[in-house]
């Protein structure tokens, strides 16, 4: 079994949230940021997982481009949909304004993973909108290692 791992991150939250999904799963599986590779292909996959972080109420355009061009292969796929989202209680409605229906519909596992904020890897004007409209002055970490293992009982 082949699985497709594809994530878009700013700041290593969703990145790292991929990388425990990875460490969980059996078979060969192929990890990519679309950053580095947004060329990339899933028909060649059995399982593909798509992830991403909300920012301001969106997912990267990286990862809605890559679901909006190759919908019709995923839809052939076993399928697995994530976010990373700070904002726990919008974060279902922030799930299902990101991924289409369609998808949602068709996805075996679905996972919102919480999210988290590292001064260390933001800059200057990323860390200014993150004090003033989050209320953080610190890093904080609040990825649910529960919600990332029940996702991947889910997609196994």
């Amino acid at each position: 079994m082949k699985t497709l791992i594809v994530y878009a991150t700013s700041h290593g939250c969703t990145e790292q949230c991929a990388e425990k999904v990875r460490t969980g799963l059996n078979g060969e599986v192929e990890f990519v940021n679309l950053k580095h590779n947004p060329k990339i292909d899933p028909a060649s996959y059995d399982t593909v997982i798509v992830g991403g972080s909300i920012h301001a109420g969106r997912i990267q355009g990286r990862v809605k481009k890559f679901c909006t061009a190759h919908e019709n292969v995923l839809l052939t796929n076993k399928l697995g949909l994530f976010i990373c989202c700070m904002e726990e209680e919008r974060a279902q409605e922030e799930f299902d304004n990101n991924y289409s229906d369609t998808l949602r519909d068709h996805a075996t596992a679905k996972g919102i993973f919480g999210g988290a904020f590292d001064f260390e890897k933001m800059n200057f004007i990323a860390k200014a909108i993150v004090k003033k409209v989050g209320g953080v002055t610190e890093s904080v970490n609040k990825i649910s290692v529960e919600s990332i293992d029940k996702f991947i009982k889910e997609i196994k």
